[in-house]
């Protein structure tokens, strides 16, 4: 018997020497129960499972197909197995999610206390609107991820002048019939290569860092002070989500800190930063409470991807959400 579970056609197909293409086709009209689903006629813009609400979940979004963003609401307690998925909706429009998530009995939806989900505020409206018991908190690696950006802006500013000086002295080489030859550091990067190699290790703290890693690092940091300064900058902010010490009240006090240090280091990306952080404090804030995120939702966005690849894409979205609920929901 062929389960309904993401199996490979096309790997059972070639196993048994069989046709893939007629295969799936035969499971899809045939063997599995598709025709006779009863979500069918609306699935393309509405599933709903409210027998897998719980007292936590998470709501972000994710692709499907051809670039299609659909909103998902999952429940944590699943920790993305069978009951994981609440609701999977068109689109991520406030009002239209809104709208078929109050199909759920609202019985049911006040039932649910946490709800994690990112800065958008589309996602925070419909949170307030269709699960308004529930405390909202904002994911710290959403916001995590915001400083971190605007290190790297911080960097990829810096490359963009390293080419551009090293462009202008090709030209001037070529011009007096001389070959260039760019100045390296003790490690053997260029400066075009030094800003280009430090992406990654920018993203680590200093204790993942491999041996050439924190060579690099030295060298960047000396060439560039501003990185530097922005780094520890990213790196407090990591701390003070990683202290597991750390209650609601010290954590708004050091964020209040850190604010005057984003303010007095002139960056202007990270300005930006912090007046997001301002806007969301309190959900932010948050996750001092339970310290909750939103990874279980984008480890499920993973599966849904490496399901999604299981299928070579998405043909039939009907038929990919039957076989997606079938296992998930």
């Amino acid at each position: 018997m062929i389960s309904t579970k993401a199996n490979d056609c096309h790997t059972i197909a070639s196993f048994y020497g069989l046709n893939g293409k007629k295969l799936q086709r035969q499971f899809k009209d045939y063997l599995s129960d598709f025709k006779q689903w009863k979500e069918k006629s609306h699935a393309k813009d509405w599933l709903l499972f409210p027998e897998n609400i719980g007292k936590r979940l998470s709501i972000d979004e994710v692709t499907l197909s051809k670039g299609e963003l659909y909103t998902i609401v999952t429940n944590k307690k699943a920790k993305g197995k069978a009951g994981s998925i609440v609701a999977i909706i068109a689109g991520t429009k406030a009002e239209h999610v809104i709208d078929r998530l109050l199909k759920i009995p609202s019985s049911k939806r006040n039932k649910v206390k946490e709800i994690t989900l990112d800065m958008a505020n589309s996602m925070k409206l419909i949170v307030k609107r269709c699960f308004p018991k529930a405390i909202q908190v904002t994911d710290r690696f959403h916001v995590q991820k915001l400083a971190l950006d605007a290190l790297q802006d911080i960097r990829i500013k810096h490359r963009w002048d390293a080419i551009d000086k090293e462009n202008n002295q090709i030209k001037e080489a070529k011009n007096n019939n001389k070959i260039y030859q760019p100045e390296t550091f003790a490690n053997g990067d260029s400066l075009k290569q030094l800003l280009a190699r430090s992406r990654y290790l920018l993203y680590k703290t200093k204790v993942d860092w491999t041996q050439k890693q924190q060579q690099r690092a030295d060298i960047l940091f000396e060439q560039y002070p501003d990185i530097k300064k922005a780094y520890g900058i990213c790196q407090k902010l990591r701390n003070l989500f990683n202290n597991k010490t750390i209650t609601k009240g010290i954590a708004y006090t050091k964020l209040a800190k850190w604010f005057k240090e984003v303010k007095d280091s002139g960056f202007k990306a990270f300005n930006i930063v912090a007046n997001s952080i301002r806007i969301n404090y309190k959900s932010i804030l948050n996750y001092f409470d339970n310290r909750s995120t939103n990874a279980s939702a984008e480890s499920f966005n993973a599966k849904i991807k490496a399901f999604r690849a299981q299928f070579r894409g998405v043909r039939n979205v009907e038929f990919f959400l039957y076989r997606l609920t079938q296992i998930f929901a």
